[in-house]
């Protein structure tokens, strides 16, 4: 499998914005259904949606048993996200930490 490089100055997709974008209308499925499979309110799915609730690791099993490719996918692609936007937003608060030669 070949890895997908992104560029590091841009901001990760939110796996929200994947599953509205890409995700859903591909499966022609609404959010009350997708919230119905999933087993969550649909104010949840669309809290997630809107990027305005990031992936849990709940939600990341439930979207990957739901969509058969597993709860790691969602659980990076939050990550990448949640670390991006601490590396851009917070970078004065980490550069005052000192490494620890070894």
């Amino acid at each position: 499998m070949m890895a997908i490089k992104r560029d590091p100055k841009r901001r990760p997709a939110h796996p929200g914005a994947i599953l509205r974008e890409d995700v859903l209308p591909a499966l022609r499925l609404m959010q009350t259904e997708c919230a119905h499979r999933l087993g969550v309110s649909r104010l949840t799915v669309s809290d997630l949606l809107h990027e305005k609730r990031g992936v849990s690791p709940d939600m990341a099993l439930r979207l990957g048993r739901m969509l058969g490719n597993g709860p790691g996918i969602w659980l990076r692609m939050q990550q990448a996200l949640d670390l991006w936007d601490l590396e851009n937003t917070k970078a004065r608060d980490y550069a005052a930490i000192e490494r620890i030669a070894a």
